[in-house]
Order: structure tokens, then C-alpha cells, then sequence
């Protein structure tokens, strides 16, 4: 099996990496049941699963195959003889120049180098620790966190959670990465739930070319009370009294820069929107995006005495009825 053409068995049969040979069998001849081609003929997707799937419990029932594949992942195969031992011994490299000549080795390359020529082996001994990593593959080597391939440096992801203050302002974070490493991070004035925040050259270490990926901070906010998210504006909801929204009036409303004024229309009908433009989340480009305030109609929870019998009053002289429709519906 070609290196480039990697299968996982452990996905193929549906066990975890833990599965015992019981289990291993057990699934297996279930899935065999369900694709041989005596029980689906004439179908080559079921055919092609059956393969894979005899494919992958030769190698798991075996526990030499298994050993090297867990070990090794795509390059299983290459390893032949190896001197391997499973469940995080120590595995010695003793008989290689440099880790350079032992990855070459496992793709058939011997020039013993990435380059185009020959590089002498020396006396030095290297010795790493192996380790069970969650999937087949070189990841399983701790001296080489997140090593996926030889020039390919690796790339890093961590929440970064804010207050709504801090990502509104913008300001400094002091982060530790790695468990030694503390930067400062500068998060500018607008970052939104769910954005990116790209730090370079901050990831995980190539171990071969010695590149370093970039750090992505994923922003986390806290939820704040009154304003809520709406794509690139913020939305938030604002209570009126039944005359304000019949008369019409002018009332204060919070933005996240401070306290304006705002015109209620003649008429304003409970769950419509007005919105204050520019008086929003900020933009990267120094701007700001609108500000929707959604109007709630809210009875008085109590009424004077003066305010009921105004109130019986009015209800006398109403000659609107919303409701004239209904009938015929």
C-alpha cells in the first residue's frame, strides 16, 4: 500500500484504537455479513467495502501488523524488520545518522537527506520515545508534536475568551503556550464571536525544517445582558408604554458608546425595529455598524386609580377594533 494512500482501520471497522481482538473479531464479522458480495450481488460499493474491511482485520488481527501499524501508521509497511516495541517502550534509533535518515528510509529514500545529494552518516546515537497517538501516524512520536510531513510546519488553535468590554475597546492578553512560552497578544477594537485571531509564528514546531505554524486564537465572548449579535450589527431590545407608542415620543437608548436619543413613530407597533445607523459594533476599518432596537409595548404592571378610570375612558371612546379581520378568516 502506497504511503500516499493511507487507510485508518481502526475508522474502517468502527473500534477504537483500545478494541481488543474479541471485539476486533466480533465487528469484523459483522460488517462481512453486511457487505459480501453473496449477500449484495452485482454491487461494487459493497463489494469494495468488503475488501476493506477483510484489508483492515488482517492487519488488526494480527498482533505483530498491529504493533507496526499502530507505531508507524502509513509507513508500517516500510519498517520491516525494525526493532519497534508497542505500548511507548523506547525505541532506538542508534542506527541512523540523524532522524532525516530514518524518515527517508521508511519512503525508500536513501540518499540520506530531503536534498538532492548524500549526506554521510555520523557516530551520533538518537533516541526518541514512542507513543500511542489517537491516529496511525508519525504524531505519535512526543519529541515532534503535531509533525505531519517533512517541509509542512504545523499550525495551532486555542479559544481566546473575552469580555464584551475587552473585545469592544479592544486590549492585551498575556497568554502561555506550551506550558513555558508567555506572549502578549494585542486584540484589536471589534473583534466578534467566532472571528480569528492569527498570531505568526507562534504554533507548533516543524521538527525538520524548524518552521514554526501560526497560533489561531478562536474569540469566545461573554454574553452581555442587553445587546446581542446580528451578523455585523447588534441588536437589543427596548420596552415603550402603550401612549408612547400611540402618540409617538423621544426616549433614551444605551449603545455600546454611550446613551442617544431616539424618535418613537406615531404608531409604533410592538416587535418593530428601528434602527440607529452607525451606532453599532466597530469595524475594522474604523466604522461602526448599526444599532437595531427592537420596541416591546409594555402595560403598566399597576395603575392609579386616576390611570384606570383614563383608561376605562378611552376604551369607551375606542372606535378601533384590531380584530374587525378575524370573522373572516
Amino acid at each position: 500500500m502506497p504511503s500516499t494512500d493511507f487507510k485508518d482501520y481502526y475508522n474502517i471497522l468502527g473500534v477504537s484504537k483500545s478494541a481488543g481482538e474479541a471485539e476486533v473479531k466480533r465487528v469484523f464479522r459483522k460488517l462481512a455479513r453486511q457487505y459480501h458480495p453473496d449477500m449484495n450481488p452485482g454491487d461494487r460499493t459493497a463489494e469494495a467495502k468488503f475488501k476493506e474491511i477483510s484489508e483492515a482485520y488482517e492487519v488488526l488481527s494480527d498482533p505483530d501488523k498491529r504493533r507496526k501499524y499502530d507505531q508507524f501508521g502509513q509507513y508500517w509497511h516500510q519498517v520491516g524488520g525494525a526493532q519497534a516495541s508497542a505500548g511507548g517502550a523506547d525505541f532506538d534509533f542508534g542506527q541512523y545518522g540523524s532522524f532525516d535518515d530514518f524518515i527517508n528510509e521508511l519512503l525508500g529514500r536513501f540518499s540520506g537527506g530531503f536534498g538532492t545529494g548524500a549526506s554521510p552518516r555520523t557516530e551520533r546515537s538518537y533516541s526518541y520515545r514512542t507513543s500511542t497517538s489517537s491516529s496511525p501516524g508519525f504524531s505519535g512520536f512526543e519529541n515532534f508534536p503535531g509533525f505531519n510531513s517533512p517541509g509542512m510546519a504545523t499550525d495551532s488553535e486555542a479559544e481566546l475568551r473575552l469580555t464584551f468590554t475587552e473585545a469592544l475597546h479592544g486590549a492585551e492578553k498575556r497568554l502561555t503556550i506550551g506550558g513555558s512560552e508567555t506572549i502578549t497578544v494585542r486584540i484589536p477594537a471589534g473583534a466578534k464571536p467566532d472571528s480569528r485571531i492569527r498570531v505568526k509564528g507562534k504554533g507548533q514546531l516543524n521538527p525538520l525544517t524548524q518552521a514554526r505554524g501560526d497560533l489561531y486564537l478562536n474569540v469566545k465572548l461573554d454574553p452581555h445582558p442587553f445587546f446581542k449579535f446580528d451578523k455585523d450589527n447588534l441588536l437589543c431590545e427596548v420596552p415603550i408604554t402603550p401612549d408612547e407608542a400611540v402618540l409617538g415620543a423621544k426616549i433614551d437608548v444605551p449603545t455600546p458608546t454611550g446613551t442617544v436619543s431616539m424618535n418613537i413613530p406615531v404608531g409604533t407597533k410592538s416587535g418593530q425595529a428601528l434602527r440607529l445607523r452607525g451606532k453599532g459594533w466597530p469595524r475594522p476599518k474604523g466604522e461602526h455598524g448599526d444599532l437595531v432596537v427592537k420596541i416591546q409595548i409594555t402595560p403598566p404592571p399597576q395603575l392609579s386609580t386616576a390611570e384606570r378610570e383614563l383608561y376605562e375612558k378611552l376604551a369607551s371612546l375606542r372606535c378601533f377594533n384590531p380584530r374587525s379581520t378575524l370573522p373572516r378568516i
